[in-house]
């Protein structure tokens, strides 16, 4: 399977701005900037496109991780933060909050960590990824 996103820009750095826009249409022509990356602008950046992307990532792998281990969760709340400092990523940070009938804490760490480890963002990342896993 392929998937592509394509983007424009438009000027300078700074100054300029441009979008982006995404196979399945869910970014469409969206706009990103400068303000929006390093300061507080209000469009979107693609840092956070690559935190919704290592979320929903995770969460999925970690579904099928725990359907290996014999456990259906109800559902898998995550949240990403992408650190970016002196022009490189260098954190992604998971927060998972999980309810898994049936299942003990130490099992569910053992499968989150498993998830970290190989969902295929977390492999493609060449960061530093730390995360904080509960069983809600």
């Amino acid at each position: 399977m392929k998937s592509f996103a394509t983007a424009n820009w438009k000027g300078t750095g700074k100054e300029g701005n441009g979008t982006l826009s995404s196979k399945s249409k869910v970014l469409e022509n969206t706009s990103y900037d400068f303000r929006s990356r390093f300061e507080d602008g209000t469009f979107t950046n693609p840092e956070e496109l690559v935190a919704a992307a290592h979320a929903g990532c995770f969460s999925m792998k970690l579904s099928f991780v725990l359907g290996a281990a014999g456990f259906t969760p109800d559902n898998i709340d995550t949240k990403c933060t992408i650190t970016l400092e002196a022009g490189a990523v260098t954190n992604s940070h998971l927060e998972v909050t999980a309810s898994v009938p049936g299942i003990d804490a130490a099992k569910f760490a053992e499968c989150a960590a498993d998830a970290k480890a190989n969902c295929p963002i977390s492999k493609l990342l060449n960061t530093e990824i730390t995360m904080e896993a509960t069983l809600a």
